[in-house]
């Protein structure tokens, strides 16, 4: 029979480590107080999940509020003392949402990690989850961890080593006292991939909260002027690399090849065991293939994890979401459609008319009418 029992985090995280389970830092009280400083988010609080009274996982859940409605979410949550059969994940799921539902009415659905593709579970809603990761084993010194890479990645690392001028240094203190400088590349980031950065206060409450013992920033710079960055979290053996920016001209440098093995050569030395570079591509995460080339190249193996699902507390509620967002997504493809096409009518319509011209007189004002459009072509 499985119980489910609310604690403090305290008590939770004391057990989980009693039980032999490195907890992620999402599951952490640390995280949560965190989390509580972001708009729209809030603790629900930590417990410990037993089966006929002996502790079988362990998870933090947070109230979600976006849209006009709730959700409860647990980030890399439960975390299981043993990895669960599907049909023992099927049962741990089964209680935990209907403990769920019934002391967390405004909750709509759980969103957890669900290893297994369970009947009572959907393919999120919304963001982006993984099923496969990158973690570096950062033990045995500097060597030792250039000798674990792949061919490539040793061979990019060496290069980033001899030829990259940059510095790469641990900046926690100075990303402490201002981060505005660190968030510059964050913009040019998101400008270049096509992304808006969270608030640049989310950035700073994440590393005033969690602290240098949960929260670490390298950065790598070339002269005064930071290039690129990592924030990278830590809870027990494991770090992960959580953020990261870098500005155009750093691959070029192979900058970030040189700060990613900078970092894991020094929380190596720090005593950690485990670099997580978070999410790569997989059938199940298609949209991601393009973090591989530069992610696996720095281990031989990759690493499953269990990705985030979906499952419906209010189904009838749920299924109109699921029905609203196909009818957005349907919208917003026929709207690119129709910029694809106007934008290709664009292009199509200088280079016509300055054939037509040109073919009708040769004039020297026909000529320096189609010299103009065809800058305004490809300007646009």
């Amino acid at each position: 029979m499985i119980d489910i029992t609310k604690t403090s985090y305290a008590q939770m995280e004391d057990a989980a480590r009693k039980a032999g389970v490195n907890l992620p830092i999402e599951q952490t009280e640390v995280w949560a107080r965190y989390q509580e400083t972001i708009d729209g988010r809030m603790p629900i609080g930590a417990f410990i999940i037993r089966r006929d009274g002996d502790p079988i996982a362990f998870i933090s859940l947070m109230d979600f509020a976006t849209h006009g409605f709730h959700f409860a979410r647990s980030a890399h949550g439960p975390a299981y003392v043993t990895p669960p059969s599907e049909s023992e994940e099927e049962e741990v799921i089964a209680a935990l949402a209907d403990y769920v539902h019934h002391n967390f009415r405004a909750a709509k659905f759980l969103r957890c990690a669900i290893a297994h593709e369970i009947p009572q579970a959907n393919v999120v809603l919304s963001t982006v989850p993984y099923d496969s990761t990158v973690v570096i084993d950062i033990t045995g010194g500097d060597d030792a961890i250039l000798s674990r890479m792949k061919r490539r990645g040793r061979r990019d690392v060496r290069k980033s080593l001899r030829e990259c001028p940059a510095t790469c240094l641990d900046e926690t203190e100075s990303a402490m006292k201002s981060f505005a400088e660190y968030y510059d590349v964050m913009r040019e980031t998101g400008e270049r991939d096509g992304f808006n950065p969270a608030p640049m206060s989310d950035y700073e409450d994440m590393i005033r909260i969690l602290g240098p013992e949960h929260c670490r920033v390298f950065a790598a710079r070339l002269g005064e002027k930071v290039e690129a960055w990592s924030i990278v979290t830590a809870n027990g053996d494991t770090c992960v690399r959580y953020y990261g920016a870098m500005r155009n001209g750093a691959m070029r440098m192979h900058v970030t090849d040189k700060l990613l093995y900078s970092e894991a050569c020094e929380l190596g030395r720090q005593g950690f065991a485990k670099y997580d570079l978070m999410g790569i591509g997989s059938d199940f995460a298609p949209s991601l293939l393009g973090l591989n080339e530069f992610k696996t190249k720095f281990t031989e193996e990759i690493t499953h994890v269990a990705p985030e699902r979906d499952v419906p507390l209010h189904k009838g509620y749920y299924a109109l979401l699921r029905l609203a967002k196909k009818i957005k997504g349907s919208k917003t493809e026929k709207e690119a459609l129709k910029k694809n096409e106007e934008k290709a009518e664009r292009n199509a319509k200088p280079q016509g008319k300055a054939t037509q011209q040109a073919n009708a007189n040769a004039k020297p004002q026909g000529t320096a009418d189609a010299n103009t459009h065809g800058e305004e072509s490809q300007t646009k």
